[in-house]
């Protein structure tokens, strides 16, 4: 289907209330271009369903240089496991080395992680987006009260799209909970991240990551030392639209 063509509000009205399941096999009905981006539990979930659907899409995922090993390990079991391919994006290493010669390693402790973000995943996601028509991605409305609690379940990704093409974002398990994730993960043998059995549950750079207390909200481990309120990277920044 032409992009153009797609009416997506239409859609989200009535996909808002239905499974995962089908949210995705929309998307691959749809359109020929679909692909999953892959970091967490969640977006395993989603690999789970779509392969389940035998249709054709793609998973990618960012490699910024800092992630932990057991992310690495993670990717490698991800892909073992499915036998797929994983599309792993890399940033422009000129980029990098520029900011890292002029600021250090560290530069985010001190000026905020948008900066780093930028080029480090934002830059290879956004030359990866302009290849899709529809990216599906594993955010959930309860995952950060500030952005997110008003995710619908497909959107037109404003932040991506171009004034050539529009590119639809699709979020199968926006009405999912944490637990109703985890639920999945156990009763279809999923893997994910070894992270997680150390307090760790949403997972980013190691540098910007870290465990959660009990009680504390799953995004409180990323970027701790920043305002609550700015705890997206840019990778989905029409959640700030609004805020």
């Amino acid at each position: 289907m032409n992009t153009e063509q797609f009416d997506h509000k239409k859609y989200a009205g009535e996909l808002s209330k239905s499974s995962p399941r089908e949210i995705i096999k929309l998307a691959l009905e749809q359109f020929d271009s679909v692909a999953i981006s892959f970091s967490g539990a969640e977006d395993v979930v989603l690999i789970d369903l779509a392969i389940k659907l035998d249709s054709n899409f793609g998973v990618f995922c960012l490699d910024t240089g800092r992630l932990h090993a057991e992310t690495y390990r993670f990717i490698d079991r991800v892909r073992e496991h499915y036998q797929i391919e994983i599309d792993v994006l890399f940033p422009e290493a000129k980029a990098v080395q520029q900011m890292v010669s002029n600021k250090g390693l560290y530069s985010f402790y001190l000026d905020g992680h948008h900066e780093c973000c930028g080029i480090r995943k934002v830059l290879p996601l956004k030359n990866k987006l302009s290849q899709l028509d529809v990216w599906i991605t594993g955010q959930r409305k309860d995952q950060s009260p500030d952005t997110r609690n008003d995710v619908p379940v497909i959107q037109l990704d404003k932040s991506f799209s171009s004034t050539e093409k529009s590119l639809f974002k699709f979020n199968p398990l926006a009405n999912w909970s944490s637990s109703k994730v985890w639920d999945y993960i156990r009763t279809n043998d999923v893997p994910y991240n070894e992270l997680h059995k150390k307090g760790f549950i949403s997972i980013g750079c190691e540098p910007c990551t870290r465990p959660v207390l009990p009680g504390q909200h799953e995004r409180q481990g990323r970027w701790w030392w920043e305002e609550a309120t700015k705890k997206e990277c840019g990778l989905h920044a029409d959640n700030l639209e609004k805020k």
